[in-house]
């Protein structure tokens, strides 16, 4: 039987989806990419702010006229939303046959079963349960791929439904990555991205410290490995040791991805971060002294209940201050269970979103800026394909950028250049966002 999947939502979920295909493509099932020809669709769904939720509802909508429009007999929905809301699946989307857990997910099979005989399972075991198993269908392309290293959180932002949705963190044995890596790269895989909720934390609750150093150094040792890209990093659990690694481990890239939120102390606060602004200004700092060449990205919410103007002046000249490389924002989404949607002060939206834009005009004249100062250099490039198949134009990725958040270099060749390929490319010129360049030929 044919299935339809639809993975949404953030690279942590891409990787559950993953693992999922392969299970049901173990127990001989078929995909397709077209809904009106599957018999089975399964949607991993979202619900981490507002418009996550409404996309994953407007999909599972979208798929269930499938039923009649199509060949559909079974619709299938795991993740974050269908944990969230167990109860309400059963009573308000009656076009669902079968719901599962975000710690059930490797039960996908028998769900997809026990749907197609109308028992409409709905299996949810306790969310601090870790999910994991260690065959995978690459669907990135073939050349990169997600490596979930942990679980969960318990960091309890105010603003966050993290903790209540997948449950406390919980890191995946290092045995088993390093398993699953080496399947992954002999399969052609030659960059692996470390992502969790926390991936600093890796290790602290299976080994009784920080292991990511040592998890990085084994992983280098892989030989046709070549890059290992750091994600969700935060600021207050960068050590020595980390920062050590990320110079001298030569597969790691001079890159990490560093969520911080906002520069007021009196926000951090209320947002029950664990750290200030000054104290991310020296782990920056140490950053940029250890590895002068890193690409540093962060990721922002304005409009956090109580952010007052001045606050917000703060975080303006944090931004112009700091640089950094690559930055993100997001208006605050106020979400049903957390601390910070009872707070008082709520910031009407139209001021969050002006926030937000702010922000990020000040950061795209500070990308175009650092990006500029490239031309001319000679960059290391991973080739993600051909713009058309008519042009000897090509688009990639620099070191300096993560798949889908970042840009990318576009460049020009005679050659035929077949996607995963690392290249030579000279900068040309740039954007706001992007390089362009030619290819070392």
């Amino acid at each position: 039987m044919k299935i339809y999947f639809s993975s949404l939502g953030c690279d942590k979920n891409l990787s559950d989806s993953e693992h999922m295909l392969a299970l049901l493509s173990d127990a001989g099932y078929e995909f397709t990419d077209q809904p009106e020809e599957a018999e089975i669709a399964v949607v991993n769904s979202c619900c981490f702010i507002g418009d996550a939720k409404e996309e994953s509802i407007g999909e599972i909508l979208s798929l269930a006229k499938y039923k009649k429009e199509g060949k559909l007999q079974a619709l299938i929905v795991t993740g974050c939303l269908s944990e969230r809301y167990q109860e309400e699946f059963l009573t308000e989307l009656p076009e669902v046959d079968g719901i599962l857990g975000i710690s059930s997910w490797d039960r996908i099979v028998t769900t997809v079963e026990e749907a197609l005989k109308g028992t409409k399972p709905h299996l949810f075991d306790d969310k601090n349960r870790l999910c994991h198993t260690k065959k995978r269908v690459v669907t990135t392309g073939g050349h990169y791929a997600y490596l979930k290293i942990a679980e969960g959180c318990g960091k309890f932002c105010t603003y966050c439904v993290i903790p209540y949705v997948r449950g406390l963190f919980r890191s995946v044995p290092m045995e088993d990555l390093l398993k699953e890596a080496e399947e992954l790269v002999s399969g052609g895989v030659q960059e692996l991205i470390l992502v969790a909720q926390e991936t600093t934390l890796y290790g602290t609750d299976l080994y009784g410290r920080k292991a990511l150093p040592e998890l990085i150094r084994k992983l280098a040792e892989i030989p046709d490995l070549k890059w290992i890209r750091l994600l969700y990093c935060y600021p207050e659990e960068i050590n020595d040791e980390l920062i050590e690694t990320l110079r001298t481990v030569e597969k790691a890239v001079p890159y990490l991805d560093i969520p911080i939120q906002h520069a007021s102390d009196m926000v951090l606060k209320r947002m029950n971060r664990k750290t200030d602004q000054k104290s991310i200004r020296e782990t920056v700092d140490k950053l940029r002294r250890a590895i002068p060449d890193i690409t540093l990205r962060t990721t922002l919410i304005t409009g956090f209940p109580g952010e007052t103007e001045e606050d917000f002046e703060t975080l303006k000249k944090f931004v112009s201050e700091l640089r950094f490389e690559r930055l993100g924002v997001f208006a605050y989404s106020k979400e049903e269970g957390t601390p910070a949607s009872k707070m008082k002060d709520q910031v009407p939206k139209r001021i969050r979103e002006k926030r937000r834009d702010a922000i990020m005009a000040i950061q795209q004249q500070i990308s175009k800026e650092h990006l500029k100062s490239m031309i001319g250099k000679t960059l290391d490039v991973i080739v993600e394909g051909r713009l058309t198949d008519e042009e000897d134009a090509y688009i990639g990725r620099t070191v300096m950028d993560a798949p889908d958040v970042d840009g990318y270099i576009f460049f020009t060749s005679s050659l035929d250049l077949v996607s995963g390929t690392f290249v030579r490319v000279t900068v040309t010129d740039s954007n706001e966002y992007d390089l362009i360049g030619e290819l070392n030929e």
